[in-house]
């Protein structure tokens, strides 16, 4: 170890240290340990919940939607389907309807998004028909003639149906009558209960199968969306373009991303806040260290004034200070990111702090800790420690022996 090392541990390990000045040294290390036990739990729960939230959305949504420009609808879409999955990259199409409707039961109305479906495809690729509570996902009409319809857990609880009830589901969107547009309605079996995890499905989604669809929108034949799911959802956007290309100019795709730029964007900026913001905390730590090495320099002036007149040289003085305060820094930075580490992962193992699913779409708050995350903290928290040395080291080696050790 070097000479200055070896005297700021001593300073550092001292057991003659005045009772404020070995104070003020523990608060410095709690101080660096409480700011980086903050951050690490801050942003582990901010990136716990995107990534919870964009894990629950390719679930249950396409990561690709193609569609056409205008309002026509797609006719001929299984030669385009069979076209377009050999793109690369490519994992499975699915034809879509989607129609907002009421949904009528026991007295109750409630409005929902109604998907029409190729079963088939459809619980090939999307999560949600996977995850039934209650029921199947048998489409079958029952001995009556009577459609099968799949809804969410939240809405069929809202609207007291279990599996084998009826209800009506009505679409705006309906058949074309002397009278005008009139709306259209159909008589549903449930035949089964999805639990996908996102609120918002659970509470307003239902599917029914693609001819079912069509004639509750009163559209024959067409289907309004081709669903695009990847092996890698993370590659959309450099995908998309290529299935324009091979759909034809009167196509236009949309990724996931950008259909929720505006949740991504508001979850990114609050992390930064988020970091910013606590990591004052580590800040103000770095004031406590300021405050600890000025008072060692008070303390210890005739040691440094000793040292100093036996060849000390002054860069060796400063040295001393910045070692000490980096020791400070090193300590509550090793033992915050091990108590913050722990704390999140448990957090989340557990699921500790419990919300509200209506208002968060979860129903827990997760964690998910990054690498990247613990250097950066790392580096902040050193970085504050080290500049806190600057000024009580600067004044160490300004001092000057002659004056000092005249009155000892």
């Amino acid at each position: 170890m070097k000479f200055e090392g070896w005297v700021a541990l001593r300073y550092l390990r001292s057991p003659f240290k005045p009772a404020l000045l070995r104070l003020v040294t523990w608060l410095s290390v709690v101080g660096v340990t409480a700011g980086v036990i903050a951050l690490v739990i801050a942003l582990s729960m901010d990136s716990g919940f995107r990534r919870a939230l964009a894990s629950r959305l390719l679930e249950v949504t396409a990561h690709i939607n193609l569609q056409p420009k205008g309002n026509e609808g797609i006719r001929d879409w299984r030669p385009l389907i069979a076209r377009l999955s050999k793109t690369p990259g490519v994992q499975s199409i699915a034809p879509a309807i989607y129609n907002t409707v009421l949904v009528t039961a026991k007295g109750q109305v409630k409005g929902a998004v109604l998907k029409g479906v190729d079963p088939k495809l459809e619980i090939a690729s999307d999560q949600a028909l996977r995850r039934l509570v209650s029921g199947t996902a048998n489409f079958s009409p029952n001995a009556d003639g009577v459609p099968a319809i799949i809804i969410g857990n939240i809405l069929a609880r809202s609207l007291d149906l279990k599996v084998g009830e009826f209800l009506t589901v009505t679409s705006p969107e309906g058949s074309l009558t002397p009278m005008g547009l009139m709306p259209q309605s159909s008589r549903f079996r449930v035949a089964g209960i999805f639990d996908s995890g996102f609120y918002d499905y659970d509470a307003h989604w239902a599917f029914v199968t693609l001819g079912e669809a069509q004639n509750l929108a009163g559209i024959g034949h067409l289907v309004s969306v081709l669903e695009v799911r990847l092996y890698n959802p993370d590659r959309a956007p450099q995908i998309a373009p290529e299935l324009v290309r091979e759909a034809g100019p009167r196509f236009q795709a949309t990724t996931w991303m950008q259909l929720n730029s505006a949740l991504f964007r508001a979850l990114s900026l609050e992390k930064l806040v988020t970091g910013i913001f606590i990591g004052l905390i580590t800040f103000v730590a770095g004031l406590n260290i300021l405050v600890a090495l000025s008072l060692t320099v008070v303390d210890h002036a005739g040691d440094i004034a000793v040292l100093m007149a036996m060849g000390a040289r002054r860069r060796q003085v400063r040295s001393i200070f910045v070692f000490q305060g980096l020791a400070v820094g090193i300590i509550g930075t090793a033992i915050g990111l091990a108590v913050g580490y722990a704390a999140a992962w448990a957090a989340n193992a557990w699921r500790l702090i419990p919300l509200n699913p209506e208002f968060y779409s979860i129903s827990y708050v997760p964690f998910h800790t990054s690498a990247l995350d613990a250097l950066w903290i790392a580096a902040l928290a050193l970085g504050v420690s080290i500049a806190a040395t600057f000024y009580p080291a600067w004044s160490a080696a300004r001092l000057q022996p002659v004056e000092i050790l005249r009155y000892e």
